[in-house]
């Protein structure tokens, strides 16, 4: 189904029978990425007296009790509330259906950009340097959200341990770029937009949320960060119109499902 919308000077086409899923689904039970060594994401069918809630084992239906930790096994959308002593609902942050978004690809590496602490040898860095040569001559009316895939995009990342493999993240620098185009919905295909371990500064994530001292700022609740996307090698980069689904959890984060469509401009 092709929808022509119109938005200020802008007229653009958008087929939305033609959705590309950028989530790591939640593989219960099976091969997920994993971060900080956390518990993997597990089912198992519930169990009480002579009730068991799995049809291969005689049950009447399959009634399954299910664990796992949104930021640590698969895709997730946080917000503000993941930082701060406030406890803000990723539900009540995210207020967009549709969100203007441009996909970019770019090479994470070490830099001498700005980070908190200090950067160690080795760290591969998203830098501004990078993210300015990409988006400079983009168009801004598409910057509602900013989908960032790293290269080299291998499939594995769909699986990995990242404790195991030391992931890039975000200097200040391009951080604070990302803030000053207007970006409300950051998307990534690290598990963090920091180093991982960062002796407990989230530094980037302060800069994106604007935020201090672990205190709630109401201007950006709006903001959203979604982490451990794979947006697969064949799709272009360039804008895009995006669909970000999240179930309702009343929590900081939430497993969820960013589609992005195509779009041609008129």
């Amino acid at each position: 189904m092709k929808a022509k919308i119109s938005f200020k000077t802008i007229d653009f086409e958008v087929n939305f029978s033609k959705g590309n899923d950028i989530s790591i689904p939640i593989n219960f039970n099976g091969e997920q990425p994993n971060t900080y060594g956390v518990d993997g994401a597990t089912s198992k069918p519930y169990q009480d007296g002579q009730f068991i809630g799995d049809t291969r084992k005689g049950g009447p239906c399959n009634f399954e009790t299910y664990s796992f930790t949104p930021h640590c096994n698969g895709t997730h959308t946080e917000c503000i509330g993941h930082i701060t002593d406030a406890r803000i609902s990723i539900l009540t942050s995210l207020n967009k259906e549709m969100i203007r978004a441009t996909l970019v690809s770019v090479t994470p590496r070490n830099t001498t950009e700005n980070y908190t602490p200090n950067l160690n040898k080795g760290d591969l860095v998203i830098t501004k340097e990078d993210l300015e040569s990409k988006l400079k001559a983009l168009n801004p009316a598409f910057l509602q959200g900013l989908i960032i895939r790293t290269t080299p995009n291998l499939e594995n990342k769909k699986s990995r341990d990242y404790m195991k493999f030391a992931p890039a993240f975000f200097s200040i620098d391009a951080m604070k770029y990302i803030v000053s185009l207007g970006v409300d919905h950051l998307l990534v295909d690290t598990p963090s937009v920091d180093r991982l371990l960062d002796d407990g500064h989230l530094s980037a994530h302060n800069v994106f949320w604007e935020t201090k001292g672990k205190e709630f700022n109401p201007n950006t609740q709006n903001k959203t960060i979604t982490e451990m996307i794979f947006a697969p090698s064949y799709l272009e980069d360039g804008a895009y119109l995006l669909n970000l689904q999240i179930p309702a959890f009343v929590s900081d984060a939430a497993p969820s499902r960013p589609i992005i469509y195509k779009i041609n401009e008129l």
